[in-house]
């Protein structure tokens, strides 16, 4: 037997709890950093966007504004690989519909020395210095995240150099009539004062119409011309719809949508880039609202139950493509520019419309009970009929285009068939919009009135120095 001195000494263990807790949080700090990086980059294409888009929703900050919500998983759309805010991002997406708007305040009105002290208030050369993401605690309508008194740090002296501006409170600038920032098309003084006196309602009210292409009898097609190999070809309704519409009659057989190249073979499914073939103007528009603008950053399509409205709960899984609205075969424009809609939507305002005005007079115009163009559906205000580069009157599809503010409706569609004032005072009543505008405005705007004045007193004061200087 051994002795107790010949027992083998205790060995002294470098594996202590601590250690143990220090290495967990190491690997889980790579862990999570990883995580953090590999998902703000990575793309939807080639990852499974299940995984991706629940990690990504996870690390997000705070919740984004309702303009970036639906592309909120799309980190890289806006963020470098640190993380840091792109300077050009808002500008790859708004710098066309600045342009257009005749943006009163761009980053490039700062570059005058002029402006360098109001440059040390307000940063106006940065989208970010007034719009943040993921601050809800801080953002208000229009996605600003700066109190709403900005305005005042920079016109100040206008609450002295106008009398009619004396009482009002520093942050009523962008009150529904007055001003905005970026687009005041329709609310600038030369613009309100030609429009000063004009009836709620215009003579001959009515929506212009779309711009048709010229169709050649000898290209159309009949149900006997499709074109779709033998295990796919069409029969009975779907047949019909096809020969019914203006695809057939311009030609277009079964083959020009479902079959996109030689190597691919026959689609079932027809994909926003076969539209765009024919329709890229339709199409880019799509892509920008928020129908289509996660498909233009590589995410999956939008779903109903991923909007901020309220959505039928039928609706809600349902992914949004170009037929969601104009059908697989019918194509049917009628439908699109309501029952589509009311389909998936289920706010209030949407429901309202049924029981305004605005559908009755859609009701008798497709019935043949009123002239062409006077009836009002869901796309007759919110996929507005605008010129595009050549002069033709075309549909924009970006139903975000003319929302936010509101006041951009004014021009594109208010003003066809009502006054000025009257369009400000409707957009500017919450309970009215809620109505879909069944009913009359509660609410009066004063700034047509207060142009009126304006111009008044400055005519006055012309003629005041012109009898001072015998009319020199």
């Amino acid at each position: 037997m051994r002795s107790t001195t010949d027992q083998t000494k205790p060995r002294i263990s470098f594996i202590t709890p601590f250690t143990v807790q220090l290495l967990c949080w190491l690997v889980m700090t790579v862990v999570v950093v990883g995580l953090f990086f590999w998902s703000a980059t990575a793309n939807y294409s080639n990852l499974s966007s299940t995984l991706l888009g629940t990690t990504k929703a996870l690390l997000l900050p705070g919740q984004t504004s309702h303009g970036h919500y639906q592309i909120e998983l799309a980190c890289n759309a806006c963020h470098t690989a640190n993380m840091g805010v792109k300077q050009d991002a808002c500008l790859s997406c708004h710098q066309e519909e600045l342009k257009l708007a005749r943006d009163t305040h761009p980053a490039k009105k700062f570059d005058d020395p002029g402006n360098a002290a109001r440059l040390k208030v307000l940063d106006a050369q940065k989208c970010i210095t007034c719009h943040r993401e993921h601050v809800p605690e801080h953002t208000h309508p229009m996605g600003l995240s700066l109190p709403t008194d900005y305005c005042y740090h920079c016109h100040q002296g206008v609450m002295t150099e106008r009398p009619s501006h004396a009482d009002f409170a520093f942050n009523s600038c962008a009150t529904a009539g007055c001003h905005n920032y970026h687009d005041n098309r329709a609310l600038y003084e030369n613009f309100l004062q030609k429009h000063v006196g004009e009836m709620d309602v215009v003579d001959n009210p009515h929506v212009r119409e779309p711009d048709r292409a010229t169709l050649s009898p000898d290209v159309a097609l009949s149900a006997a011309d499709q074109d779709a190999p033998e295990p796919h070809r069409a029969e009975g309704r779907l047949l019909h719809d096809w020969a019914q519409t203006l695809h057939a009659r311009a030609g277009v057989n079964c083959q020009a949508c479902h079959v996109a190249d030689k190597q691919s073979g026959w689609q079932d499914a027809v994909s926003h880039h076969t539209c765009a073939k024919c329709h890229a103007g339709e199409v880019a528009g799509w892509l920008q609202g928020h129908h289509g603008m996660r498909v233009a950053r590589d995410l999956p399509p939008m779903t109903p139950a991923e909007a901020r409205l309220p959505m039928k709960p039928a609706r809600a899984h349902e992914q949004l493509d170009c037929s969601s609205c104009h059908g697989g075969h019918r194509f049917d424009t009628q439908y699109a520019a309501a029952e589509a809609c009311m389909t998936c939507h289920n706010d209030a305002h949407t429901l309202a419309w049924k029981h305004s005005s605005h559908a009755e007079l859609w009701t008798r115009a497709g019935a043949g009970q009123g002239a062409p163009g006077t009836g009002v559906a869901c796309a007759t205000c919110h996929l507005p009929r605008c010129e595009n580069e050549s002069g033709k009157v075309v549909v924009q599809h970006n139903q975000n285009d003319n929302l936010r503010p509101n006041e951009k409706m004014i021009r594109s569609v208010c003003m066809q068939c009502h006054g000025i004032a009257f369009s400000i005072d409707s957009l500017a009543d919450a309970n009215l919009v809620k109505a879909c505008f069944a009913g009359r405005s509660q609410t009066q705007i004063k700034s047509v009135e207060m142009v009126r004045e304006w111009f008044e007193t400055k005519a006055k004061k012309r003629a005041n120095r012109k009898a001072k200087t015998g009319g020199s």
